[in-house]
């Protein structure tokens, strides 16, 4: 069963909104990219969401993708993740409102961390000439399967040093 963390249609009014509070040109691509996006559940990339336009035969530019993502972030509708310096996805601003996320620095593995009591501590965090919007929490370490290569390479080599 899959979960659905956004009402499309309401999005879709969000950002037409959006558009035209800024005077731009609400186009097919940029309702027809926001759609997909939309449809995946979790984290994306670039290289994700143009496979998947590609798919539905929507053959839009990188550059109106990048764009529009760009008219997304700005309009609050989808956050940016910067797990590493080279690794960026980008992910519904309603879903992200769920969940945090640990990264595994060993095989970058990121697992979404359900911690309710967190987040509501995080909601209610004061600080001094700052309004809080939203809050993401990233936590990097080692996944259990890392740990146990990792123990048992250094197991395997004890043995072999014997």
């Amino acid at each position: 069963m899959s979960i659905n963390y956004c009402n499309p249609e309401k999005i879709k009014d969000l950002f037409t909104k959006y558009m035209e509070i800024h005077n731009l040109r609400k186009t097919m691509e940029r309702y027809s990219i926001l759609h997909h996006i939309c449809m995946i559940q979790g984290h994306f990339d670039v290289e994700m969401l143009q496979k998947r336009l590609d798919e539905d035969n929507f053959h839009v530019s990188r550059a109106s993708i990048y764009n529009t993502i760009m008219l997304l972030l700005d309009a609050r509708l989808i956050v940016r993740h910067q797990f590493t310096t080279q690794l960026v996805e980008y992910e519904l601003q309603a879903a992200a409102e769920t969940h945090h996320h640990a990264f595994c620095n060993y095989c970058g593995a990121i697992k979404e961390v359900k911690e309710t009591h967190l987040r509501k501590e995080m909601t209610q965090l004061r600080i001094t000439k700052f309004t809080y919007e939203y809050h993401s929490l990233y936590i990097y370490g080692m996944c259990s399967k890392c740990k146990f290569r990792l123990s048992r390479k250094h197991k395997k080599e004890n043995n072999n040093n014997i």
